[in-house]
């Protein structure tokens, strides 16, 4: 069989966003589980239900700043589309998330197909067939590399006419603006006021596309700096004009500790949902619970917070359907 026969046949199955329509869907039934999970006693289905709670509570508080951060993994997934509708939907007020995010959500709403594969594919077969794994997740080169550098060149060749200095999440916010797509958070956070931060925006397809266009604008003189203090001092206002910080976390790493970072010379957050796969015997950030941060000061004592351990392409969805029916009055 020919090499691109191969890959037609590999690339067949496209990764979907579950979008609002299909939340709003699933909503009454989420409903339904988690009050199920709540009688269960154990063991986990506990922490999603308690999760559930305490994400009800933080919207619901008018008084509380709701930060989101998630890992770009999940980017690559149909939860996309999930983040992309509670931005929509006014749950979130603030966006901390990694470079590969910007790539991942970048690259789909211009057109980028991304596919259903396996974690046991031959990683030597894809590279010859030039298709990138994420976990089960299948990229093709086509549909990432280029589509972003092109994207940011033509964006940055135009903001560059109006200032030379710009915060990433300037440069976010003016992105989302240009791009059409409904499961789109960069799309999403523009038109709803969102900022997105991304503090290492630089460790991204993003980031190397500002490095390569200011490298080509040598002879002109056309560069672009990048402001990160800038947004430092944006997050710093945020977080000291908030009366009550809340935090939905997907993951860890850089996201989840810039947060968790910031609320600490505010007292600490009020509300706090961590979803991960890490675990915490190994001392990682990925892997601390709730219940760690409070030793630093980054969460209250009183705070009502939960960590729920599990994928989160598994249980976000049917945390977040449950959130939606809650406000849709999908009850019952």
């Amino acid at each position: 069989m020919s090499l691109s026969r191969v890959r037609e046949e590999l690339l067949r199955e496209r990764v979907e966003d579950i979008g609002r329509e299909e939340l709003k869907r699933l909503a009454p039934l989420a409903l339904k589980l988690m009050e199920a999970y709540e009688r269960m006693g154990g063991f986990s289905s506990r922490y999603v239900a308690r999760a559930a709670r305490i994400l009800s509570d933080m919207v619901q508080d008018p008084d509380c700043t709701v930060f989101m951060a998630f890992t770009a993994n999940l980017v690559a997934t149909g939860l996309r589309g999930v983040i992309a509708t509670l931005v929509r939907e006014g749950v979130v007020d603030a966006i901390i998330t990694t470079g590969g995010t910007l790539d991942h959500d970048v690259a789909r709403a211009l057109g980028g197909v991304y596919y259903r594969g396996e974690f046991e594919l031959d990683d030597a077969m894809l590279a010859e067939l030039g298709v990138h794994r994420l976990g089960n997740v299948l990229v093709p080169r086509e549909s990432y590399g280029p589509l972003i550098e092109e994207f940011v060149h033509r964006l940055l060749e135009e903001l560059v006419t109006r200032k030379r200095r710009w915060t990433p999440s300037e440069l976010l916010h003016e992105a989302g603006l240009r791009l059409r797509d409904e499961n789109s958070i960069l799309a999403a956070a523009a038109a709803k006021g969102v900022p997105v931060f991304s503090p290492g925006i630089v460790d991204s397809a993003f980031g190397t596309a500002i490095f390569t266009f200011n490298e080509a604008g040598r002879s002109t003189g056309l560069k672009i700096e990048l402001d990160i203090v800038g947004d430092l001092a944006r997050i710093s206002d945020i977080v000291f004009e908030s009366k009550k910080l809340g935090a939905i976390v997907l993951g860890g790493g850089i996201s989840k500790h810039h947060v968790i970072w910031w609320a600490q010379f505010r007292g600490g957050l009020d509300y706090a949902v961590y979803i991960t796969t890490a675990t915490e015997l190994d001392g990682s950030l990925s892997g601390a619970r709730t219940r760690e941060a409070i030793s630093w000061g980054k969460l209250k004592p009183s705070a009502k917070h939960v960590t729920v351990p599990g994928d989160a392409t598994i249980v976000f969805p049917l945390i977040a359907a449950a959130l939606l029916g809650e406000r849709c009055g999908e009850h019952s």
